[in-house]
């Protein structure tokens, strides 16, 4: 008799190593952009943007439920597996890996340059939305818009820090 996450592991595997090649497109990609000079300093806010924007959907979409459900217009929890709560925890888990990236890509930026946070940025925003759309499909879909948001941040950690130490 298998257990009800057994089946579910394949699913989340596959999204798991989508997300690895993702993220390794992503920086990789990103090293090889040509985007002609952008001053370091403007690559952060660039790049931060569509996160920002993302948490702005969210936001607007919380609010947007909140106001038009009577169960939840004076700030109460939404119920376990609505939609309401499926968008409260991809907010929670977006503002997660947004501080991760603003305590991480300016150094990506400097050690790996400008263009692979800017592609970073972009990417970020993508995997965001199919991590939304893949969690209120089915929860073990949400895996390759996990795996592709933390993965490519990580993975363009480490490189930078065997840039900077090598």
């Amino acid at each position: 008799m298998s257990r009800p996450g057994m089946n579910r592991r394949p699913a989340i595997l596959l999204g798991m190593a989508l997300g690895a090649l993702w993220a390794l497109a992503v920086v990789w990609g990103g090293q090889r952009l040509s985007i002609g000079f952008v001053p370091l300093p403007m690559v952060a806010p660039f790049a931060l943007t569509v996160p920002g924007l993302v948490l702005l959907a969210l936001i607007g979409r919380l609010a947007q439920r909140r106001f038009f459900d009577d169960a939840l217009i004076d700030g109460e929890a939404a119920a376990p597996g609505s939609a309401a709560w499926v968008d409260q925890r991809v907010l929670g888990n977006t503002v997660e890996q947004g501080v991760l990236a603003l305590l991480t890509w300016p150094f990506v930026a400097l050690t790996l340059g400008g263009s692979v946070v800017l592609a970073m940025g972009g990417a970020f925003g993508l995997a965001r939305i199919a991590f939304w759309a893949g969690y209120h499909l089915s929860p073990p879909l949400r895996a390759f818009g996990f795996a592709a948001t933390f993965y490519t941040t990580v993975l363009a950690t480490l490189w930078a820090l065997a840039a900077w130490f090598l």
